[in-house]
């Protein structure tokens, strides 16, 4: 609102310079652009990533499949495993040797992460694999691949505010410096005449 006030203000305005009315139409520019060119950016960025992070999630449950493993023993605890002490309830995972059968029916036994407490043998958990059994991260859920889109609309549409406020202010920085370089020079050349205002000397 202010930028529109501004324009309507310095439009007739006798005591306007060209620097004010610039100003004044600048700020009218950028409003329009955080208006109307973020939210548009923000929604093209979302849909782009939306796409692509669902295109990424209907692969990942394509080639990634949850087996049920069995524990066999707990692994030697690494040295940058979490302190069981200070880890919370989610960050809890355990090393352990486990059999699992792959995908394709083949019996698979190796070291794995469980999400369990306290393993035991003969615990089961779950997990991912790829088709031939390897080991493999959990896939990409579609509610985790929605708000990863979103947040990237969002911050696209800021990112564009941002950009559109942030070119506004450097240009009326600029035109403030060069406005008070012209002042500097105005007074240097008055300078001399101090005091004999009406002389005509």
């Amino acid at each position: 609102m202010r930028a529109i006030a501004g324009v309507w203000r310095w439009r007739h305005n006798p005591l306007r310079r060209t620097t004010d009315l610039v100003e004044a139409w600048l700020a009218f520019t950028v409003l329009v652009l955080i208006l109307l060119a973020a939210p548009v950016t923000g929604a093209v960025v979302g849909t782009a990533a939306q796409d692509a992070l669902q295109r990424s999630v209907r692969e990942q449950h394509r080639v990634r499949h949850e087996v049920a493993a069995t524990v066999v023993g707990e692994s030697a605890r690494s040295p940058l495993e979490l302190n069981p002490e200070t880890a919370t309830a989610g960050d809890r995972h355990s090393r352990v040797v486990a059999d699992w059968t792959a995908p394709d029916g083949t019996e698979r036994h190796g070291t794995v992460t469980a999400g369990l407490d306290d393993p035991r043998p003969g615990d089961r958990f779950p997990l991912w694999t790829d088709r031939k059994g390897r080991p493999v991260g959990r896939p990409l859920d579609t509610a985790t691949a929605t708000t990863h889109a979103v947040l990237a609309g969002l911050g696209a549409a800021l990112g564009t505010a941002g950009l559109a406020e942030g070119g506004r202010r450097l240009i009326v920085w600029r035109m403030v410096r060069r406005r008070y370089a012209r002042l500097d020079q105005a007074w240097g050349r008055a300078g001399p005449d101090w005091g004999r205002t009406g002389t005509g000397s």
